[in-house]
Order: structure tokens, then sequence, then C-alpha cells
């Protein structure tokens, strides 16, 4: 009886050690995904805090005196005319007019308060509505970078303020009567990059997105789904294929930077392709995505139950009908989700490209595959290094809207697997 009891106890000893360790065990776990949770939080804090003032611009608006004499403008379709037009001079006495105080001595401190680019516009909306000339106009301009970094980043240690005590006097009074405000930066996602931090946008980085995307994707998925079905489907098992399969794991692991040299040495230097183009850009990116897609689309095929190739054969059908009419279209939304995380991936990369020169200034939005563009990634590069501290909150701006297109490129493809899951 007293061994039966020893014994009994002992049981119930192991029990709690165990019993202990698992909560230890599921402890460790929630510790984990906490840290894990508090650093996603801290980046997504740190991005948020920094960037959302990029998706807002500071404007003044202005009631500009189209007047012939000032300009040395007579007729606003002459493009020589235009060119040697002054368009800088009205917008300095429209700004005056509305600063209590400001005579023709501050108009060094008064231009610095209008964007460079104002006049550009100026010319551009006079081109446009040649009946303005001689008028005067109620028109809203961009303000300089010193002033929009002053309107919305004043007592953040983080930025300098390059204006003067008598410029953030006048700043403040304007911004008190509604002639300076902020709203909505539509020149953001409407513009391409810029030197001037204030007029720099996404449109051109984001069209370049595209295009290499679209030259990944139709290159990509094709041949990495082909490839799988081969390697899975026909291929014979010998060494050769075991090869093949040991090289196409081997290359989903490598660093990206490695496809960027190798297509640096083939696509330009051998085929002599232009540099920083979407079409070389895509093939680089489907040089890299391939392994993801190949070995993705192998998984899914292998998922699909032999019966249904036994069933299918035993009705008559060939090995290529049993590939092309059961076994593909079950197997397809694992591939449809396995290239769109492949996708993702390529969308966020940036060594690769770098190398293939797409990290050149480009201003223009591109118009096909074989212009000069660059991507996200690249853009989101080059703000970061530029001295530019107004460049901070672009950079972080447009970090917000490639963490968008991942995130929901990631959510489309689980919600793909979710609703085309099937259940065997």
């Amino acid at each position: 009886m007293t061994d039966q009891r020893s014994q009994a106890e002992i049981v119930r000893q192991s029990l709690k050690r165990r019993y202990r360790k698992e909560r230890r065990f599921r402890a460790y776990g929630v510790l984990a995904i906490a840290i894990a949770l508090g650093a996603l939080l801290i980046l997504f804090t740190d991005i948020i805090g920094k960037g959302y003032t990029g998706f807002v611009k500071t404007t003044i608006t202005l009631e500009v005196n189209l007047d012939r004499e000032m300009m040395y403008l007579d007729d606003p379709t002459d493009e020589r005319q235009l060119k040697m037009a002054d368009f800088v001079e009205p917008l300095i006495q429209a700004l005056i007019k509305e600063i209590p105080g400001a005579t023709e001595d501050d108009r060094k401190q008064v231009k610095d308060l209008i964007n460079p680019y104002a006049s550009v516009d100026l010319r551009d909306a006079l081109n446009e509505n040649p009946g303005w000339l001689g008028t005067t106009q109620t028109m809203s301009f961009l303000t300089h970078t010193d002033v929009d970094v002053y309107v919305k980043h004043a007592g953040d240690e983080a930025y300098s303020i390059k204006l003067d005590e008598q410029q953030m006097a006048w700043v403040d009074e304007l911004l008190e009567r509604d002639v300076i405000e902020t709203s909505f930066n539509d020149v953001f996602f409407s513009g391409g990059d810029s030197r001037d931090p204030s007029k720099a946008g996404i449109l051109g980085a984001i069209v370049g997105s595209l295009l290499t995307m679209f030259v990944t994707l139709i290159l990509s998925f094709p041949i990495g789904v082909a490839a799988a079905i081969y390697l899975e489907e026909f291929a014979p098992q010998n060494k050769f294929t075991d090869f093949i399969e040991v090289n196409i794991n081997n290359l989903a692991a490598v660093p990206s930077i490695i496809f960027g040299l190798l297509g640096l040495a083939v696509f330009i230097n051998l085929f002599g392709m232009p540099r920083s183009v979407p079409a070389v850009g895509g093939l680089v990116l489907t040089l890299m995505t391939l392994p993801t897609i190949i070995i993705s689309s192998r998984a899914a095929i292998k998922s699909v139950p032999p019966s249904i190739r036994e069933a299918a054969e035993g009705i008559g059908a060939s090995k290529m009908q049993v590939v092309l009419h059961h076994v593909l279209p079950l197997a397809m939304p694992g591939m449809l989700t396995g290239s769109i995380i492949g996708m993702a991936q390529a969308l966020g990369e940036t060594a690769p490209l770098l190398l293939i020169g797409m990290v050149a200034f480009i201003v223009d939005v591109p118009d096909g595959f074989f212009d000069s563009a660059t991507v996200l990634p690249v853009q989101v590069f080059l703000w970061v290094g530029s001295p530019e501290l107004a460049f901070i909150e672009r950079a972080s701006a447009a970090i917000m809207v490639l963490l968008t297109f991942l995130i929901s490129m990631n959510a489309l493809a689980i919600w793909m697997r979710k609703r085309l899951e099937r259940r065997w």
C-alpha cells in the first residue's frame, strides 16, 4: 500500500513538472509574440509619425495682378515672349500687399516665402488662359519648402527652421488670415521626382513599379508554372533532375543583389539593353522570383490527391489531359497565392535594381517599358539619402504607400487561398 502511494506521488510530481514546463513554454510563446507586435508597433508608429505630414501641402493664396508692363509680356501665346517674361515680380508684389508692414526693401525675404516653381505655374496658367493678361486673378501656389517645414514642424527638434524671425512672424500672420493654409497633398500623387521637396511626387515611381511588375508577372508566372509541371509530372527521376531541383532550392536563398549583378552582366553588358528601364528591371526580378514560384507551384501540385490522377486515367485520359484538365485547375489556387507572394517580394526589392541603373533621378512619368524609370523602393532610397530634411517626410510617406501595396498583395493572397481552397 505504501509503495502504491509512493508511485502515485511520483506520478503527481511528474505531472506538475510537465504542466509547469507547458505553462513556461506558452509564456515564452506569448512573450515572443508580444515582442514581435511591439517591434511592429514601434516601426509603424515611427513611419506614420514621420510620414503623415508628407500627405499635407502648404499653399498660399494671392490676388495676382497680371500687368503687361510688369511682366514685359504682350502675347501669352508667343513662346519667345513667355521665355523672356518676368513671372516672379507679380508674385512678389501680390505677397507684399498681403503682408502688413512689408516694403520693397523686403523683396528678398518676401520672395523666399514663395516656391521657386510658382513662376512656372503662373506662366503655364497664363499660357492656357491668355484672356487673363491685364486682369487680377486669385490663385494658389505652393509655399517655399522652408515655409512648409515651419508650418508643419515648428517646435520639432528633428527639423531645422531656416526662416528668420521676421519671416516667421509674417507666416504666422498669414496663417491666422488663412492666406497660408494646409490641405491634402495631391502633388505627391500626381508628379514625379523633384529637387524641391514640396514638388516631389511618387507618380513616376508608382508607374515605373507597375510597368516593372507587369513584365515580371507575364514572364515569371507562365515560365514558373510550366517548369513546376514538368518537374513534378513529366521529368524522369535521375541525377540531372535532382541537380536541377537542388539548384532551384538554392537559388531561392541567393541574395537579391546577385541577380542584379547577373542582370548587369547579361542584359546590359552582353545584350546592350538600356539601363534604368522597366523592361530590364522586370527581367532581373523575373530571375529572382522564378525559384519562389516554381517551389510554391510544385507544392500546390503535390497537394492534389493521387486519386484524382488515378480516376482520370481510369476513364482513358492521357497524361497531358490529366495534368491540364484535372491537376492544374485544382492546383491553380496555390500557384496563384505563391505567385502573388513572390511578386510582393519583388515589389519591395531595391538592391538588384540599383545595379541596373534604376537609381537615376527621373522627373518625367514613364510612358512605356523602355522609358527611363524608377520604382518605389529606389525612390525611398534616393529621398532618404538626400541632404534636405524635408525629404524625410516624403520618404516616410512613400514607405507608407509601399507598405499599403505589400499588405494588400499579401491580403489578396490569403483571401484567394481561403476562397479557392478545396479540402479533400
